[in-house]
């Protein structure tokens, strides 16, 4: 398990490599877990947003968990393992933690309830049910997605539950990450792709960033750079991998990552369960000549 002194760095949401079949594609998750075992990041999210969690079942969170905890073994990698565990039904979210932690988790992944639109009131008490499982926490607001934004008492509250070590910001703004690392709140990690430098340059102590499959090593810089007191260092790294993050998302995550590793090789597929589909041609288009670039000027850039 986890503390909140040791929720910084880059964490790598991790995708669910599927066949065209619609199974689990372990072998191709194999390989691409051990790729990206090689770099020094600070966590695997498995059954993320980037995993498609909404369509993938449990057991096969369970599968997952298992190959990743074997392939971090097997390379003698300390690097933690968080599950997603939230939903919106918070009886399922507790079970689902408490699985969690018979897996072995280090931490885990929970999203503020979305659809049902609850009170602020009814967020805090999700939060401090799940908390009683004794798993460490690392919260998680998404308003785009949930429906809901909590308020900065809200946030501020279920950071300061013992149990809690951290949130995943995806606001879409700074005043979330700025009040709470104003007010040493505790660690709070970037989950919008896009303001990763500007988050850590507000104090943020890492991110969440489904982009970091892609050229991790330019992520884990530019955090070091900063962290290091080289903000603006940081920011011409970034600056690298900025038009790449939007084409990321120009359609919905994670079918363009998907897309970028089965044209790596490094999974088979880019395969999604509905309701996700693959990506559209002109975007297929867009990335393939924009990958190109990126990877001339990330060599040149090694080479210097």
């Amino acid at each position: 398990m986890i503390g909140r002194d040791e929720l910084h760095g880059v964490l790598v949401p991790v995708v669910t490599p599927f066949l065209p079949s619609g199974e689990l594609d372990l072998a191709s998750y194999t390989r691409y877990v051990e790729k990206l075992a090689e770099h020094h990041i600070n966590g695997l999210i498995i059954n993320g947003t980037t995993g498609e969690a909404p369509t993938v079942r449990w057991d096969e969170v369970v599968q997952l968990t298992r190959v990743t905890q074997q392939i971090l073994k097997e390379k003698q990698r300390s690097t933690p393992v968080i599950i997603g565990t939230g939903t919106n039904d918070t009886l399922t979210t507790v079970q689902r933690t408490e699985q969690a932690a018979a897996l072995g988790a280090d931490a885990v992944l929970v999203v503020v309830p979305y659809y049902s639109k609850p009170s602020q009131e009814g967020i805090i008490e999700h939060f401090r049910r799940v908390t009683e499982v004794g798993v460490p926490v690392i919260a998680y607001e998404i308003p785009a997605r949930t429906g809901v934004r909590l308020t900065m008492h809200t946030a501020k509250t279920i950071m300061e539950m013992e149990g809690v070590i951290g949130m995943k910001d995806s606001s879409d703004g700074l005043e979330l990450v700025t009040e709470l690392t104003r007010q040493d709140a505790g660690a709070v990690l970037c989950g919008d792709d896009l303001y990763y430098h500007a988050k850590l340059s507000q104090g943020a102590s890492g991110g969440i960033l489904a982009s970091a499959n892609l050229y991790t090593d330019i992520f884990i810089e530019v955090h070091d750079l900063v962290q290091n007191g080289m903000v603006m260092e940081g920011k011409r790294s970034f600056d690298r991998v900025v038009p790449l993050i939007r084409k990321l998302f120009q359609e919905p995550n994670p079918a363009p990552i998907k897309w970028v590793l089965a044209n790596q090789g490094v999974i088979a597929s880019d395969h999604l369960r509905l309701p996700m589909t693959r990506i559209s041609q002109p975007l297929q288009n867009e990335l393939a000549q924009l990958l190109t670039g990126i990877e001339a000027a990330h060599n040149e850039y090694n080479g210097r």
